[in-house]
């Protein structure tokens, strides 16, 4: 799992990446804003954005981040407890507001409670099943499918937004971690991973993406 944090309290920063890291957690730290705005394409699984910092608050990050994404997970760490700010930054699109200080505990089960899968086994058409934790395909004898990174990538994020058309933008987001791509490397990648998996199991959905089919 990716996680973009921004904080500028560089002690704190560390504290939170540590812990993380402990978790096998990759984490990327970031003590301004706007820097943290340019990173936003890099495919993050979960944000925890400071309020007060330098370049750009947090919560106008955030604002920013929901023009684009929508669904993934953002915690506001703050020791600003004034009703209207915490009011402000559900309105923008925060899933969790924790006030400072806190136990790393807490953020370490919000983590745990909105950013990793629910299901961490998804089981797909004909036997074929996906193992989000240690990313692995096998197939309907429980035999490993070899994938690449960016096919593991890849259907991590259709495992992550079930039900959900998966854009074009937000497959260069993620599997290309903000290095930019054509639509052709795109449908490319999707191809050779529908080579792996049963048929129909990634459909087009209109030229606009694609959607997993999976069992329910």
């Amino acid at each position: 799992m990716k996680l973009l944090v921004l904080e500028d309290n560089e002690r704190l920063s560390h504290l939170i990446a540590e812990a993380m890291e402990q978790k096998h957690y990759h984490v990327d730290l970031f003590a301004d804003g706007k820097r943290a705005l340019d990173a936003i394409d890099n495919g993050y699984d979960c944000y925890i954005l400071d309020i007060n910092v330098p370049g750009m608050d947090g919560l106008s990050l955030l604002k920013e981040i929901r023009s684009m994404d929508t669904t993934t997970p953002a915690i506001i760490i703050s020791a600003n407890v004034e009703l209207d700010t915490i009011q402000d930054a559900y309105c923008k699109g925060c899933d969790e507001y924790l006030k400072k200080p806190f136990y790393m505990y807490e953020l370490e089960l919000k983590i745990e409670k909105l950013c990793k899968p629910k299901d961490t086994i998804l089981k797909l058409p004909s036997g074929f099943s996906y193992h989000l934790e240690h990313e692995l395909l096998l197939d309907m004898h429980q035999a490993e499918v070899k994938l690449a990174k960016k096919e593991i990538l890849l259907l991590t994020l259709f495992a992550k937004n079930l039900d959900k058309t998966i854009t074009f933008e937000r497959i260069e987001q993620y599997v290309w971690e903000g290095e930019l791509t054509t639509t052709e490397n795109i449908r490319a990648l999707v191809k050779r991973l529908r080579k792996k998996l049963p048929e129909d199991t990634i459909n087009n959905q209109g030229g606009v993406g694609y959607r997993l089919n999976y069992e329910h």
